[in-house]
């Protein structure tokens, strides 16, 4: 009696697997609109966009509005080409009247730095961070987000230091009734 060669099947079934994750990675476009001018400059190795007047951008569990965005993204393709493909993005930098909404948090500011290569976002201009539901507010010089972390870092300084407003907190002390009151000893 011969068994038989699973060998085809397995290997079938393992490049099926790859396929079905291949396309769960996936993610939608970017898409960046704006009612201003659009222009794109090309150098070897990079593609600089920038974007005027009522910038909206839709990307993965984002969408950013702005005034004006300067986009750099690292050129792919033929280099001579009067026109580079764009590879992945190394920044998006928007400025004036800067709302970002990501998940179940809205960032408002003057000036956004998105690093989407390295996860983070860096809000400066007078920052503000929100929960959706108003449970937190977060302010400060610098606020960094961190993408799929639900992390975010307020840089404060002397000058102007960070806030953070949170839920109120019951009372953890003692009632008054049930308060007795604290022995005083002098020398």
């Amino acid at each position: 009696m011969s068994r038989p060669n699973l060998f085809p099947f397995l290997l079938t079934a393992l490049s099926l697997v790859t396929v079905s994750l291949r396309a769960a990675e996936e993610l939608p476009p970017t898409i960046i609109e704006c009612a201003g001018a659009a222009e794109t400059i090309s150098t070897d190795t990079e593609t600089i966009a920038t974007f005027t007047d009522q910038v909206v951008v839709t990307g993965n569990n984002l969408k950013l509005y702005c005034d004006n965005l300067r986009v750099v993204a690292i050129r792919k393709g033929d280099p001579a080409a009067t026109l580079g493909e764009y590879g992945f993005f190394k920044s998006l930098v928007a400025t004036g009247r800067v709302r970002i909404v990501q998940g179940d948090r809205e960032a408002t500011c003057g000036r956004a730095e998105v690093f989407p290569n390295e996860d983070r976002i860096v809000l400066s201009e007078n920052p503000v961070v929100r929960s959706i539901d108003d449970q937190y507010v977060v302010t400060g010089p610098e606020i960094l987000l961190y993408r799929g972390q639900r992390r975010a870092v307020v840089r404060g300084t002397a000058e102007e230091r960070s806030r953070i407003t949170l839920p109120a907190m019951k009372n953890l002390g003692f009632e008054e009734e049930e308060a007795e009151p604290a022995e005083i000893i002098t020398p």
